[in-house]
């Protein structure tokens, strides 16, 4: 009777130490934990290993870990719940470590234990390790194990070998649906939406189940490909099999996903709006998407309810939401941004605080990105990249060179992102010689290899300071394939320094390497202009015309009153257009009187008069965003900062303009362009005229 007692005791705990585990309650378990010790069950094999399973996923791996040490016996169970307990709370390495460990004992492992090293494989992206292991599976009879066959697929395919987990999946004798799922979500994860379609409709041919996994990773493939009439078909064939996409938060979220990255926001908003339980991915996917069209209207109402909703909010999501800001500058909703990360745990993640740093460079707040840089109780190479790139945008190379310096004395190892924001930051303050040294240092460093956009910065920097030749010399000497950006790199460094011959054949081999890019054609044109060819400029321009290509049209934004205004070069269409041009009109008048401002019409078409040309010139973006700011804060000399922003390079003319205003008005102008930040105050700009 006392040993039938023992025995309801035991599996009454056992049963305890599960629960606890399944719905994380930790404190129960702890209590549990006391209860069996006092009873005498303190070295049971079972309930040790339920203990193990216990702490691991409610993140106490240091109590895992002292259970397990303090064992007196071990089995199979006992190693893989400590590797599982590792692996849940995202250290891999400790799993495949105790898996090395395991080997020199007399504990053989199983189908479980190598499935969950091979997940610690693939998060880790290391496919050596995948490998041995693999070939264990197979001398010990383990591969066909349909748990192990479909980790083995999946390690291979988040390794990027595609092809061994396609060899893997032709193989095997039984597939399950697990194992046609891991196969097309392997092609979704390395871009190959096509393939991932043709095993989809596969599945179909052959009558296979499919469940939630099949669709999601599908669409994925078709977001991928920007797949649309895929994606909707897949959509309606739901929607006619009855699919509850209202509580089906995984599908439907991909669904809204494919319809934003495509460009169909009211579809994607329709079956946004159908979800009961709306995921934080769906949420940041449509916000993200009315951004990026533009809609910042939509993307700020759909935040408001976002955090109105009191939606756990992870780190991914606050630095996409912080990009947002980033990327047109909104100081003011940025900063609440900043504000409202504190209220998460999130919060304090180093890519948070991160975006938060580069939120601030983008918005031309210099101060409060360092103090945020400065705050970070970690910072990784991320971080310092970030900085050294706002530093460089702004201006700043030597500051850029200081602190990458101190990274490395810091003991963190710059890689190829950081030396190309390095050079990017020589190039905008003309640091040549510097340039030339950290360019040879990276070029010996034997563990990153030099890519095109490292050549291109140093092509950037020897053509802005005129050393043509070099600049030449460096593109055709270069181990790489130069792409077309690194030659019109080189000619647009040819019309600023008035070099007609050598633009003129790098213009004529950029047509024909990219024939169906306006860009390359307005280049070529200018070039032609500046050097009096009128005839052959407007041959290159009718042909632009003629072949139907449009170059991407400038655009510029001014924030005022929490309100975001749009220009583009023309644009006629804001309300106050009339008091815009008005205020532009008195401006230019003062400046011409006050500073001899000549009007670079050689910005403006050279077959109309000198009245329209002047005319033309006033519609541009950037001037339209100022003569807002002018007409909201009056003319009156002095008083706040106007920031303008702009999606192409400022041209020449706006350039001199700005800078003749900030003397006129005695007003500081701040306009971040494509390129960097130009400071303009008193009659000069920070760029020094080197942009």
């Amino acid at each position: 009777m006392l040993q039938i007692s023992l025995m309801t005791e035991r599996h009454r705990l056992a049963k305890l130490l599960r629960v606890s585990s399944k719905n994380r309650l930790i404190d129960q378990g702890k209590q549990v934990h006391a209860a069996l010790v006092r009873i005498g069950y303190g070295s049971d094999v079972i309930l040790n290993n339920d203990l193990i399973d216990l702490y691991g996923k409610c993140g106490r791996m240091d109590m895992a870990c002292e259970v397990f040490d303090k064992m007196p016996e071990t089995n199979v169970v006992s190693w893989t719940a400590l590797m599982c307990g590792h692996l849940q709370q995202g250290n891999p390495k400790s799993s495949l470590l105790l898996f090395c460990r395991m080997g020199y004992t007399d504990v053989k492992p199983n189908e479980f234990t190598f499935s969950t090293n091979f997940k610690a494989c693939g998060v880790l992206k290391i496919p050596e390790n995948g490998m041995q292991i693999h070939g264990i599976c197979v001398r010990t009879g383990f591969e066909w194990f349909p748990a192990v066959a479909n980790s083995v697929m999946d390690m291979y395919s988040r390794c990027g070998r595609i092809s061994e987990a396609e060899q893997m999946f032709n193989l095997m004798p039984i597939r399950s649906l697990i194992s046609w799922n891991a196969m097309i979500a392997g092609y979704a994860l390395v871009g190959m939406g096509e393939k991932c379609l043709l095993l989809f409709q596969k599945m179909q041919r052959q009558g296979e189940k499919l469940d939630d996994f099949t669709f999601t990773s599908t669409l994925k493939a078709c977001s991928g490909l920007g797949a649309i009439e895929e994606g909707t078909q897949i959509h309606a064939y739901l929607i006619t099999r009855g699919f509850a996409f209202s509580v089906q938060a995984i599908v439907s979220g991909a669904l809204v996903d494919l319809y934003v990255k495509s460009g169909y926001l009211f579809e994607a908003r329709k079956v946004f709006d159908q979800l009961e339980q709306k995921s934080v991915i769906s949420w940041s996917s449509l916000i993200l998407g009315y951004a990026q069209q533009g809609n910042l209207k939509a993307a700020m109402d759909l935040f408001r309810q976002l955090r109105e909703s009191n939606i756990w909010v992870d780190g991914f999501v606050l630095s996409s939401m912080i990009g947002v800001f980033s990327d047109f500058a909104l100081v003011e909703q940025g900063k609440q941004m900043h504000c409202y990360t504190a209220k998460f745990p999130s919060g304090m993640e180093k890519s948070v605080a991160n975006s938060i740093v580069d939120m601030y460079l983008k918005c031309g707040l210099i101060e409060e990105a360092e103090r945020v840089f400065n705050e970070m109780p970690e910072r990784n190479v991320v971080s310092w990249t970030v900085m050294i790139t706002g530093y460089g945008k702004h201006g700043l190379g030597r500051e850029a060179i200081r602190l990458f310096n101190e990274m490395q004395v810091e003991d963190v190892e710059p890689d190829g992102v950081t030396y190309l924001a390095l050079l990017s930051a020589c190039s905008h303050s003309g640091l040549v010689e510097e340039s030339r040294e950290y360019f040879s240092i990276l070029c010996g460093d034997c563990r990153i290899k030099p890519q095109v956009e490292h050549y291109a910065c140093m092509v950037d920097l020897l053509g802005r300071a005129g050393c043509l030749k070099e600049a030449k010399e460096l593109i055709h000497n270069m181990p790489l394939k130069p792409n077309i950006g690194i030659w019109q790199t080189l000619l647009s460094a040819c019309r600023v320094h008035g070099e007609f011959e050598m633009g003129r054949k790098v213009g004529d081999m950029l047509l024909e390497l990219d024939g169906k890019n306006a860009v390359n054609y307005v280049m070529l044109s200018n070039i032609y202009a500046d050097a009096g060819y009128w005839r052959e400029s407007e041959k290159v321009r009718v042909s632009v015309k003629l072949k139907g290509l449009k170059k991407e049209g400038g655009c510029s934004w001014v924030e005022i009153d929490k309100e975001v205004h749009f220009f583009y070069n023309g644009d006629e269409r804001h309300p106050l257009t009339k008091e815009i041009h008005k205020v532009l009109k008195e401006i230019e008048r003062r400046i011409k009187e006050e500073t001899g401002y000549p009007y670079e019409v050689r910005f403006a078409l050279h077959d109309v008069e000198e009245e329209s040309k002047a005319e033309s010139l006033r519609y541009h973006s950037e001037k339209l965003a100022i003569g807002l700011a002018l007409v909201h804060g009056g003319v009156e000399e002095g008083g706040r900062t106007i920031r303008v922003f702009k999606n192409l390079r400022v041209c020449g003319d706006c350039h001199e303009f700005i800078k003749d205003l900030s003397k006129v008005l005695k007003k500081v102008f701040v306009v971040r362009d494509a390129n960097r930040f130009h400071k303009f105050e008193d009659g000069f700009c920070s760029c020094k005229d080197y942009w």
